[in-house]
């Protein structure tokens, strides 16, 4: 029994002492453990290549100061996509918006043209500044100096374009003029140049003349000075034709025969009629004007045209006639005395000034 009991006890120490040895030992790498499991690693890339990728991408991102701002190439180029991005972003807003607005009938066109516009520069405005804070890291307070900067310096060295653009926008907002609207506006050495707002820019507003000649026109003159909107409001306009009769014209007469001249003629409207004024008594004539209405404003010299070419007619049929100016001279006191031509002259001498004479004429 004792020796039994001695010999399981050396036993357990036998097996103690074998399992604290193996403790002991350093356990082989996880590295050499996995060695016999894992698949072979993948063939590196040359250390040139590496090296020559490392120095490319440092260059890249590499940032260098100007004054107050940290640049880098990487930063860039993001903020031109950015820029680049918002263009794209724009058109395709404004692209669904007028496919939108496309579908209302009743909206204005300038109300659409005008939100257009708004939707427009809004976008850019947001993209610029992005691209901006992206490629410069500003700060809103960054900006807002370099803008406040800028500002004194438009003020003071482009004050005329710095006034077109706050007329641009007042176009749009206030609406005095819409796409769509035919003018007059005073043109170049004061003639006055008629068409049809074809578009309102941030700087310039383009007019098409009747003569399919775009007029560039700066936004604040529209603003600064008085112009004629064909369009504003009611779509119907009177149009004045003036006409002058000599003295001995019965006024009765003129006044029918004026009346059958707007009779047919196109765009001219039945309703209201057309009515004749006795203007005054002019200096060698009696001034009469003819009034017509049309929802045709925009045609107003065709219709002005049409009109003369029938009062010519019928007043040529109804021997009305339409005096020229002329003057009467009154001699007081004194006498004037008239010679024939050649009465000082002989026979020779008169043939040869009557010669003269028919040569000239």
């Amino acid at each position: 029994m004792t020796e039994t009991i001695v010999s399981s006890l050396v036993d357990l120490s036998r097996t103690l002492l074998a399992s604290g040895w193996l403790w002991q030992q350093p356990s082989p790498p996880l590295q050499q453990q996995a060695a016999t499991t894992a698949t072979p690693p993948a063939p590196t890339p040359p250390q040139g290549s590496e090296n020559i990728l490392e120095r490319i991408w440092n260059y890249i991102n590499y940032e260098f100061t100007v004054g107050n701002f940290k640049i880098s190439l990487a930063n860039v180029v993001i903020g031109i996509a950015i820029f680049a991005a918002a263009i794209i972003i724009s058109r395709s807003v404004r692209s669904l918006m007028q496919r939108r607005m496309a579908a209302r009938v009743n909206l204005d066109p300038g109300i659409q043209y005008t939100v257009l516009r708004l939707i427009h520069y809004l976008v850019i405005t947001l993209g610029i500044l992005f691209a901006l804070k992206t490629a410069f890291n500003l700060d809103l307070t960054t900006l807002a100096v370099v803008f406040t900067a800028l500002s004194v310096g438009i003020g003071f060295g482009l004050q005329f374009i710095a006034g077109d653009l706050a007329s641009g926008f007042i176009l749009l907002f206030e609406r005095p003029v819409r796409v769509g609207d035919f003018i007059t506006i005073t043109g170049p050495d004061s003639k006055l140049t008629e068409g049809r707002v074809q578009s309102i820019n941030l700087r310039t507003t383009i007019v098409i003349t009747n003569d399919h000649i775009a007029a560039i026109v700066p936004n604040s003159k529209l603003v600064n000075q008085t112009l004629i909107n064909w369009s504003y409001g009611e779509r119907r306009s009177r149009i004045s034709v003036p006409i002058g009769v000599s003295y001995d014209s019965d006024v009765e007469l003129v006044t029918k025969t004026l009346l059958r001249a707007a009779e047919g003629i196109e765009h001219v409207m039945e309703e209201p009629k057309p009515s004749v004024q006795f203007l005054n008594f002019g200096d060698y004539s009696l001034n009469f004007r003819l009034l017509v209405w049309t929802t045709r404003p925009r045609r107003h010299p065709k219709i002005k045209s049409d009109v003369n070419y029938r009062i010519h007619i019928l007043f040529k049929e109804e021997k009305i006639e339409i005096p020229f100016p002329q003057q009467d001279l009154n001699l007081r006191g004194g006498a004037l005395q008239l010679k024939p031509l050649g009465d000082d002259l002989g026979p020779e001498e008169t043939e040869e000034q009557n010669g003269k004479l028919k040569m000239e004429n």
